[in-house]
């Protein structure tokens, strides 16, 4: 395996942009490219003109806040005050649904991250002689709801080049279109510090545009004027922002609150007028967040003792598991076990769920096998929900595992480890040459190095719940720590080989590298 020198990895992260085709913000696709765009926008201008009333309907993750924030930031930017609604996941279901439909009477409907699988409330709008935009980013199926306009880069006949954008990219990009027609002055990089957020937190790939824009957005956290973020920095107290800040610290928060309770409480943080709002709101996310945690470890042991390893996938169901955390869960049990999850909530012989996968399949493909037994779904290649009767959960697990009765390596994508690495070598310069080429995320990840032949000297398990693990380490003389969070396997040989990323470890003013087991091999 090939051994990692400093003139190594600057090589092999560099690479990884050379035929980018965004390199530069200058070079970003302009909006026009978008199916319906105009479309949209004339209608908009025309419902300004008129001065009728227009309705954000938004979702509850962080995408889905993001995106409300930015569109209803942007309308109060140009001096028109619009409403806005957030779906709450327990009350209302997911995105535009027939409950929300029964909230607006009049106007204009314009739906952000959702609404491409809204069949049923774009017709109940149309009843209601109500026009409809539909702006979203999810797989586009058979049938298309009755809208007035459909901005989705996935489309079919939508010529916008880069397909793999999130939501509060194409709503960005609404309001860019919105602010040609409208003739007004309005900087759109001012939206740049929300947009990496909702980028990171949905785990689009972080290559070409979406690099390009995160780039600049996590610069932009840093020296934003909005109250939230001005105490996001207070809290956080970062030199600098790196991907992992917003897709461990920031997006878990503002995802607190539509998983636990409203997400209104997260849209009305990003919204805050002055500091006094912007704490309030960050102190309830901190408390939401914190029942967060206690609520998906106690799922995930339930959800451990429920699968069997024998299956293609993890896929279990709990009464009354709450449904706030069960992606979360999904998540984590797909990474440790190396397999797609699904995780079912019951209630009222109701079985909702998430599914999580890291693999060469497509999630919703995989779903849509399956649709005969749902009662609905949606979602892309990694991640999707979707809801059933109870009665049909056990046949439902055996078409999955006949689905992906496949080679494990397609089950999994295994990270690419870059090779061995000297943990003696690792200096500033080292963590400067990560930091350089930030952000990671999806196909463009945090570079992961094999170091062998550790000896442990000391095992340590901490946190409140006592689930982390931290290891004091002796690779050829050196003594080094290494952490494993959410540690699953804890028998553990005297000598190991481990792959690792690594972070920079600020604290008091001292930095020190950070090393991240992501696997005990």
């Amino acid at each position: 395996m090939l051994k990692i020198t400093k003139k190594e990895l600057f090589n092999i992260l560099k690479a990884r942009h050379e035929n980018d085709k965004y390199s530069r913000l200058a070079q970003m696709p302009k909006p026009d490219s978008f199916k319906d765009i105009q479309k949209a926008t004339t209608r908009i201008k025309d419902a300004v003109l008129k001065n009728e009333k227009i309705t954000i309907v938004g979702d509850y993750d962080v995408d889905g806040v993001v995106s409300t924030t930015i569109v209803v930031d942007f309308f109060q930017k140009i001096g028109i005050q619009v409403d806005y609604i957030i779906p709450n996941r327990f009350e209302h279901g997911y995105g535009l649904s027939p409950k929300i439909v029964d909230m607006i009477d009049e106007g204009l409907v314009i739906t952000v991250d959702n609404g491409i699988s809204a069949n049923q409330a774009a017709k109940k709008l149309k009843e209601k002689a109500i026009d409809l935009i539909i702006t979203d980013h999810h797989t586009v199926g058979e049938e298309l709801p009755e809208a007035f306009a459909i901005i989705n880069p996935k489309q079919k006949e939508c010529n916008f080049p880069f397909k793999e954008i999130c939501g509060a990219q194409v709503a960005w990009y609404l309001c860019a279109a919105i602010k040609q027609e409208l003739k007004k002055e309005v900087n759109l990089q001012d939206f740049f510090d929300l947009l990496c957020i909702a980028i990171i937190a949905d785990i689009m790939p972080m290559t070409s545009l979406n690099y390009i824009m995160v780039k600049h957005g996590l610069k932009s956290i840093k020296n934003s004027k909005r109250p939230a973020f001005i105490k996001l920095n207070e809290v956080m107290q970062k030199q600098l922002f790196v991907s992992d800040d917003v897709g461990f610290t920031i997006a878990p928060k503002i995802n607190s609150a539509g998983r636990m309770d409203d997400a209104s409480i997260a849209l009305s943080f990003l919204l805050s007028q002055n500091l006094y709002e912007a704490n309030d709101s960050l102190q309830m996310l901190e408390e939401l967040n914190c029942y967060r945690k206690t609520l998906q470890e106690e799922i995930s042991k339930k959800a451990v003792q429920a699968m069997s390893n024998q299956d293609n996938a993890v896929i279990v169901w709990g009464e009354d598991w709450h449904e706030g955390v069960i992606g979360i869960v999904a998540s984590k049990l797909s990474n440790a076990y190396k397999k797609p999850a699904f995780i079912f909530s019951i209630k009222n012989g109701i079985a909702k769920g998430s599914a999580r996968a890291n693999a060469n399949i497509n999630l919703h493909t995989i779903i849509s096998e399956t649709s005969d037994l749902l009662l609905g779904f949606g979602g892309h290649k990694n991640a999707a929900g979707l809801s059933m009767e109870a009665k049909n959960l056990e046949e439902f697990k055996k078409r999955i595992n006949e689905l992906l009765n496949i080679e494990a390596k397609d089950l999994y994508i295994e990270h690419d480890v870059l090779g061995e690495l000297d943990v003696s070598s690792v200096d500033i310069e080292f963590l400067d040459i990560i930091e350089k080429f930030e952000p990671y995320g999806l196909n463009n990840h945090r570079p992961i190095f094999k170091i062998s032949n550790s000896k442990i000297i000391k095992t340590q398990l901490f946190g409140k719940d006592k689930n982390h693990l931290k290891l004091t380490l002796n690779n050829n003389g050196y003594v080094f720590e290494a952490l494993q969070f959410h540690a699953e396997n804890r028998d553990l040989e005297d000598s190991i080989n481990l792959v690792v990323s690594i972070n920079k470890n600020e604290f008091r003013g001292e930095i020190s590298p950070q090393f991240l087991i992501q696997d005990i091999l």
